[in-house]
C-alpha cells in the first residue's frame, strides 16, 4: 500500500521547476481555500434562521470532531510527510508532524458532509465538497501530503459528520442555547443597531 501511495504521490507532486502560474494557484488552494468553510458557517449564522444556525453549529461540531479524531490517530500512528523521507519536491514550509489524515481536508469535508446530511444547506455542502478535490491535489502537488492522507481525511470527515448528525439530539439544543446567549452578549451593539440578526 505504501508503494502505491508513494507512486501516486510522485505522479501528482510538482516537478523541481514547476509552472509559476500553476504553483501560485496550488499555494492559494492549499493555504487560503480552507477559509471558505468557516466563512460559510459565519454567513449562515449571521443571516440564517434558528434552524439554519443550528445546522451551522452542527457543522462546526463536525469539523472540530474530525480534527479531534485526527489528533487521536496521530498519537497512535505517526506517518511521515513526503519531505520527511526525502520524497519528491516541497514548495511550502510545513512542520514535520504526522501527515495522516490531512487536517485541512478533514475540516473542509467534515463541514461539507455535515451540510450534505440536511436538505437546506445541501448546495453549500456540494460546493465545499467539490472544493476539497483541488485542495487535496494542491497539498499533494506542493509536497506536504500523500494521496492516502486525503483518503483518510475523507473517511474521518464522513464519520464525524455522520456521528454529529446521528447524535444531534444529545447535544445540539443545549449547545445552541449556550452559543446563542454568548453570541448575543458579544454582539449586543451590532444587534441593537440592526447590523446582524439577534
Amino acid at each position: 500500500m505504501q508503494e502505491l501511495n508513494e507512486a501516486l504521490f510522485l505522479l501528482i507532486n510538482a516537478p523541481a521547476s514547476p509552472n509559476a502560474v500553476l504553483l501560485a494557484l496550488a499555494k492559494v488552494l492549499a493555504d487560503q481555500a480552507i477559509w471558505l468553510a468557516p466563512l460559510a458557517l459565519v454567513i449562515g449564522w449571521f443571516r440564517g434562521s434558528d434552524r439554519t444556525r443550528m445546522l451551522m453549529l452542527e457543522a462546526t461540531t463536525s469539523g472540530l470532531a474530525g480534527l479531534l479524531i485526527n489528533q487521536v490517530i496521530g498519537l497512535f500512528w505517526q506517518h511521515p510527510r513526503p519531505f520527511m523521507v526525502g520524497l519528491g519536491h516541497t514548495f511550502v514550509p510545513h512542520v514535520a508532524d504526522s501527515s495522516f489524515p490531512s487536517d485541512h481536508l478533514t475540516l473542509l469535508w467534515s463541514i461539507a458532509f455535515s451540510f450534505l446530511m440536511h436538505q437546506r444547506p445541501r448546495f453549500a455542502g456540494i460546493s465545499l465538497a467539490c472544493l476539497g478535490l483541488p485542495v487535496a491535489w494542491a497539498r499533494i502537488y506542493l509536497g506536504v501530503h500523500f494521496p492516502m492522507d486525503m483518503v483518510g481525511a475523507a473517511l474521518v470527515a464522513l464519520i464525524s459528520a455522520y456521528l454529529c448528525f446521528r447524535e444531534e439530539q444529545w447535544f445540539l439544543d443545549t449547545a445552541y442555547r449556550w452559543t446563542l446567549v454568548t453570541y448575543r452578549r458579544l454582539f449586543a451593539l451590532p444587534i441593537r443597531r440592526g447590523w446582524v440578526r439577534a
